[in-house]
């Protein structure tokens, strides 16, 4: 009796089981032959492979619609550099930390020795810190360049008339602006969404620091450490390349976007600094 009441229990599961992956056929088999539906008024190639596609929807209506949502992830990936982190937009809702954390540190006049021991480069060339530096960070989370000081004193003279600005970068759909802001020798970058949240309180995404130790030997040192939950190296680089297009080389119409959304915010375009993206030449 013990063994038929178990049998009996386990029958029933089965037939409730047989019931349920029925259901479940039976609910993506209705659910594919819909997509197939759409399929047939949207996708121009239908006819060419109509029936296979049909065998792979009759033969197996969950495989067919899992096929579908691969494809339908592919299409949403992003067309620009690597793949992109989907953002969780709740961080905003984040300030940076308190001022006098760890986490907040002031490191606008931070110094070289912060970063690496000065006696390496004590005795050595401008080329030969230059690979140094380069070498150094070579496989750290960080952009790294080494300018001449002619360029950073032509960087810095435009910073003081335009210390705040704007720069986007470009997005799986559409752009994302970035605010900058100089502050000494460091220029501190945040999404300008993040800047309308948070004010003063953002947190930063970039931040760039200049030193300046071998300024005697003509070439300043640049390190830009990124957040890697916002932006990518790729586009951390692609924020300061934009930075030296706009305030190291006089030009005419990216000095006049400059000009224009430091002093007559009214008439700036986004659109203009977009143009300029498109049209970027390193």
């Amino acid at each position: 009796m013990a063994a038929f009441s178990i049998f009996s229990r386990f029958l029933l599961r089965s037939k409730q089981f047989a019931s349920i992956r029925s259901f479940h056929m039976s609910s993506a088999r209705e659910r594919s032959e819909k997509v197939l539906e759409e399929l047939k008024g949207k996708n121009p190639y239908f006819e060419k492979y109509a029936s296979k596609i049909a065998a792979v929807q009759q033969n197996s209506p969950e495989e067919f619609l899992s096929r579908l949502d691969n494809v339908d992830k592919e299409k949403k990936k992003p067309k620009f550099g690597l793949s992109e982190v989907q953002r969780d937009y709740s961080e905003l809702l984040q300030p940076k930390a308190p001022l006098g954390t760890e986490a907040s540190r002031d490191i606008t006049h931070r110094k070289l020795s912060d970063v690496m021991r000065l006696e390496l480069i004590e005795d050595k060339s401008a080329d030969d810190i230059k690979h140094l530096w380069l070498e150094y960070h070579r496989d750290k989370d960080v952009i790294t360049a080494a300018i001449p000081v002619d360029q950073f004193n032509q960087m810095m003279e435009c910073a003081k008339q335009y210390p705040v600005f704007i720069l986007p970068i470009p997005r799986s759909e559409g752009y994302e602006f970035i605010m900058l802001q100089f502050a000494a020798n460091t220029i501190h970058f945040t999404p300008l969404l993040n800047y309308q949240v948070h004010k003063e309180n953002a947190p930063e995404c970039l931040n760039i620091t200049m030193f300046t130790e071998c300024s005697d030997k003509g070439i300043i040192l640049m390190r830009g450490e990124y957040d890697t939950k916002v932006i990518n190296a790729q586009e951390a680089q692609c924020l300061a390349n934009q930075v030296q297009l706009y305030y190291c080389q006089k030009n005419v119409s990216k000095l006049h976007l400059l000009e224009t959304f430091t002093r007559h915010p009214d008439k700036f375009k986004h659109m203009d600094i977009i143009e300029e993206l498109n049209n970027l030449k390193i």
